[in-house]
């Protein structure tokens, strides 16, 4: 593992990553700035990482946010990056599967979910090479579905779930939204170049709130310098 201390864009923050494995992306900014924060908030991060996610928001809002990440040595540079932002008071990441959160909260902690999963499935012809990436990659360990399954548990009466994931996913998000009443709100579509079709959305859901959906205009993320307030327009 070869590790190397990043800027974290704008953000004036430090990331350790491995730069032969897992690496935070552009999907990761977009899904943390898509979140709509209040002061005070408890924010459960289902997919952390090195909690790149957890700390772009810890610069837009005094919110306490604990992330899980069930590799060990991500973990282990989450851990790093949080002490080299000093933001230990504020953040917290807990090394186990996702799917053991009850073992740490009960029912209804949360405010607000975020999560960036895994966004190939396991019999998908895209392979990594790795169990590293397999794992973060594909639903080796977590699933869309287990994303609403834990949201309808740990989330709050009307509280946010937000995902970024692949644009021909939709679908199974709106239906997993019906399955457990998370009704989708809100969906951004980005695009890379002008005239490339939308590859990825961030979605907001509400548990147990009413349907009806707000489709935003789509973005084109080719040409910005800084992904900050992309989506405060």
């Amino acid at each position: 593992m070869v590790v190397v201390k990043n800027d974290l864009f704008d953000y004036g923050l430090y990331i350790y990553q491995d730069t032969e494995g897992f690496k935070f992306s552009a999907d990761s900014i977009l899904l943390a700035e898509f979140v709509s924060l209040k002061k005070h908030d408890n924010i459960l991060d289902l997919c952390a990482g090195n909690m790149a996610v957890g700390q772009i928001l810890s610069k837009y809002s005094d919110s306490r946010i604990v992330g899980f990440e069930i590799q060990k040595d991500i973990y282990d540079l989450a851990i790093k990056s949080i002490q080299e932002n000093n933001l230990s008071d504020r953040l917290t990441v807990i090394n186990d599967d996702i799917n053991n959160v009850g073992n740490y909260y009960n029912n209804e902690t949360f405010d607000a979910i975020v999560c960036n999963p895994p966004y190939f499935k396991v019999d998908s012809h895209i392979k990594n090479s790795g169990e590293k990436l397999s794992i973060a990659r594909h639903e080796v360990k977590f699933t869309l579905e287990d994303a609403f399954k834990i949201s309808k548990t740990y989330l709050k009466n009307k509280g946010d779930l937000y995902i970024v994931h692949r644009a021909n996913r939709l679908d199974e998000i709106i239906n997993y939204g019906f399955m457990y009443n998370i009704h989708i709100k809100d969906i951004e579509l980005i695009r890379t170049k002008e005239n490339d079709m939308p590859y990825i959305a961030v979605v907001r859901a509400v548990k147990n709130g009413a349907p009806g959906v707000k489709i935003n205009s789509d973005i084109c993320i080719d040409s910005i310098k800084t992904y900050q307030n992309i989506f405060r327009r």
